[in-house]
């Protein structure tokens, strides 16, 4: 693999390795299109097994080194890495980021400013959290637990934060000890490379990115020089990912989506739930995995509810990422197409478009879609049932806050969950009840790093994010030591009288 000079050039197809571009060894690549414009953005590499194999040679090398560095110069190094983060320029990786999936630049400058924070906490919570000493089980012996890491890890990431939820992953990984491979999703390939150049305050090889289609995934996955794999993504993707490790005991963690329901109650303030209503729904046009999909509102609020939803969701702005919009392009025409199929199928069965329900006149080039309120959909829709991964809010009319609670539960998916009321009771009830990883009362798609993130059911395994993210990336180690050897009375040979005496009792050596 050959190396060339920065800075990145999107029109040159290259993989990160080494701290350094490289030209991927079977010289494919394919093109990047902008979802707002279907102009082309630049090329990206498709990398084969030779790449998979260089490549994983290398991260393995570096990690015998950085899982040997201390802790306090472990997170030393990753605070630089932070540093050089917070004093970058977002500009350049945002332009790519909006022109790629067509993210308004806005959301696409926010996702950067969020991840140093993140190689910060990791850190310093991998020098904290070691290891446990345990009460001994016997007089004299040291016994105490030890974290060490895996060795390799791979990253398959989304397109919707491609930069975001790669650094949540990567920043555990790395302060677990591990070397780290990326594997960027097709559709944000070019800003995950671009973004790469702030790892070369690390050591060359402890974090490479390949970029390619599923054939790259599944070599990385398949490499015996790599350790644990994380993934988010689809449903259907994620359970391929689990079962390839679980064929080789490959420890991974799986965020899969979901097809988040969000209550609003009879004593929830309008005021305050319309608007966290249509960001939850529209937020990144519904390209989020935990956007609100499913609405279930009290019928004593559902009008009014629905008619300020609606008017909100109308003042959105459509248009390209680069200008004055709040609703980009979805990422490709195959996510407008399932949006269409989902919205078009609820309406045929009886539901109502108030709003939206279409591709918008005035940006019928590249992959818009209005922002749509739907009402008189029922459980059995597949819109209520599915993940719709597009901006719009299916309404479900209910009786009661329990009725609401129910119909929340009945779903495969338990990424998250909302709730907007003024009632404590109802907001700890929502707590207790809902079947989901994170449950979020007046304040929707809010994360902590501190805090673990994942989903219950079909909507994944493991957690990203607190405690539970870093030891993601690690194995425990039980230790013994006995500074004094000596030899112990229950080691072989037993003495005589430990036997069977034959006449139907065992000599109880307590008895003596």
């Amino acid at each position: 693999m050959a190396a060339f000079d920065p800075p990145f050039d999107p029109g040159i197809s290259c993989l990160f390795a080494g701290n350094a571009f490289r030209a991927p060894g079977s010289g494919e690549s394919f093109a990047v299109i902008d979802p707002a414009s279907l102009e082309t953005v630049g090329q990206a590499a498709r990398c084969d097994a030779s790449d998979v194999a260089a490549v994983v040679a290398e991260a393995n090398a570096a990690q015998k080194a950085w899982k040997r560095l201390d802790a306090k110069s472990r997170a030393a190094l990753l605070h630089r890495l932070a540093d050089s983060i917070e004093q970058g320029d977002f500009h350049d990786v945002a332009l790519l980021m909006v022109r790629e999936m067509g993210k308004p630049y806005p959301e696409a400058t926010g996702e950067l400013a969020n991840c140093a924070g993140i190689f910060r906490y990791y850190a310093e919570m991998a020098r904290d959290e070691a290891g446990k000493v345990a009460g001994t089980t016997q007089a004299g012996s040291f016994q105490h637990s030890r974290y060490e890491p895996y060795g390799v890890s791979v990253h398959i990431m989304p397109f919707n934060f491609p930069i975001l939820l790669m650094c949540w992953t990567v920043a555990a990984s790395l302060a677990a000890g591990n070397a780290c491979i990326v594997k960027p999703a097709e559709a944000t390939t070019l800003c995950t490379l671009k973004f790469m150049e702030h790892f070369r305050v690390l050591a060359p090889g402890l974090v490479s990115c390949l970029p390619g289609g599923a054939e790259t995934a599944q070599a990385l996955i398949a490499s015996k020089g790599t350790h644990a794999v994380a993934f988010t993504g689809s449903v259907a993707a994620g359970r391929k990912v689990a079962d390839a490790c679980a064929e080789r005991m490959k420890p991974c963690f799986i965020e899969a989506g979901g097809s988040d329901p969000m209550i609003i109650s009879a004593h929830a303030p309008l005021d305050v739930a319309v608007p966290g209503a249509a960001t939850a729904a529209f937020h990144l046009s519904g390209q989020i995995c935990t956007s609100a999909e499913r609405f279930y509102v009290h019928e004593a609020v559902h009008d009014a509810f629905v008619a300020r939803f609606a008017e909100a969701a109308k003042q959105l702005r459509i248009g390209p990422g680069l200008g004055k919009s709040e609703i980009g392009p979805l990422v490709s025409a195959a996510a407008r197409d399932k949006v269409i199929r989902l919205v078009d199928a609820a309406v045929a069965a009886g539901a109502t478009a108030v709003c939206g329900g279409r591709v918008p006149p005035a940006f019928n080039t590249g992959w818009f879609y209005e922002p749509t309120v739907l009402t008189g959909v029922t459980p059995e829709m597949p819109i209520m049932q599915e993940e719709i991964f597009g901006p719009v809010a299916a309404v479900c009319r209910v009786a009661s806050f329990e009725e609401a609670l129910e119909r929340a539960n009945a779903s495969d998916f338990g990424l998250g969950a909302s709730v907007f009321t003024t009632s404590l009771a109802e907001a700890m009830k929502a707590a207790e009840t809902l079947e989901a990883g994170m449950v979020w009362v007046n304040n929707p798609l809010i994360d902590n790093d501190a805090l673990p993130f994942g989903g219950w059911k079909m909507s994944g395994l493991g957690r990203e994010l607190g405690r539970q993210g870093l030891d993601a990336f690690r194995q425990s180690k039980m230790v013994i030591i006995d500074a004094e050897p000596a030899v112990q009375d229950w080691w072989y040979p037993y003495p005589d009288d430990w036997f069977y005496d034959g006449a139907g009792r065992r000599f109880d050596p307590a008895e003596e």
